[in-house]
């Protein structure tokens, strides 16, 4: 029995791994359903893991299930996507804080390298895989309890409305988050936490302010 529920484990966290993947790359639309019977013959599993999978996507605002009728790919109107831009406005800057003087010459060299590739590419998914890489890498020094988690959640329930506002800067031919990324480099070369905290916050309202431009990548609820 015991090796069974690992089994079930091991399935449904492999599952949840390729769905989130797909969810954030955009292959899954906000309020798109999720067929269950079709994961499950995709990964040779039973609906078991499948609902497991399902449940954890559930616990980090991916997925949004209800009961007795199925899973459907959570999806934000325009309050909710400015209230948890808000809240990374605050938390995510306050993290990169509590980095900054963790953070070793190896790791701004990496992350001077990605800003470098950010601002290379003009193909928006490749923007958006290196941006997640950049934001995040810099958040991984300073052991958290909450705040971490917190803060790649909000990451991932506003991924879609990401893409779009990238989208939109990439068209218009805005610059300023190329800049944005070499002023948080530099701030975490010289370990000035009040400038890599500013920088950032000004980063994450200006992406705030840009989608509330734009209704029309909100669901209509």
């Amino acid at each position: 029995m015991a090796t069974r529920a690992t089994t079930h484990g091991d399935t449904g966290a492999r599952i949840a791994a390729d769905l989130r993947d797909a969810i954030l790359a955009g292959e899954y639309a906000p309020g798109e359903r999720i067929r269950q019977d079709e994961l499950a013959e995709r990964a040779g599993a039973s609906r078991l893991p499948v609902r497991e999978a399902l449940r954890m996507l559930e616990s980090e605002g991916l997925v949004t299930l209800v009961a007795n009728t199925g899973a459907w790919v959570s999806s934000l109107s325009v309050e909710e996507c400015y209230e948890l831009y808000e809240m990374r406005e605050r938390l995510e800057p306050l993290l990169l804080r509590m980095n900054t003087p963790l953070v070793s010459p190896a790791d701004v060299a990496r992350l001077d390298a990605l800003a470098d590739a950010m601002e290379e590419t003009d193909d928006v998914e490749q923007f958006l895989r290196l941006d997640r890489d950049f934001h995040l890498s810099c958040l991984e020094s300073a052991p958290t309890i909450v705040l971490g988690d917190t803060v790649r959640s909000l990451w991932n329930r506003t991924q879609h409305y990401r893409r779009a506002v990238t989208r939109r800067f990439f068209a218009d031919g805005d610059h300023s988050v190329h800049h944005d990324h070499h002023l948080i480099v530099g701030a975490l070369r010289r370990h000035d936490e009040d400038e890599a905290e500013q920088v950032l916050a000004r980063h994450i309202r200006r992406s705030r302010l840009e989608l509330l431009q734009h209704p029309e990548v909100f669901a209509t609820r």
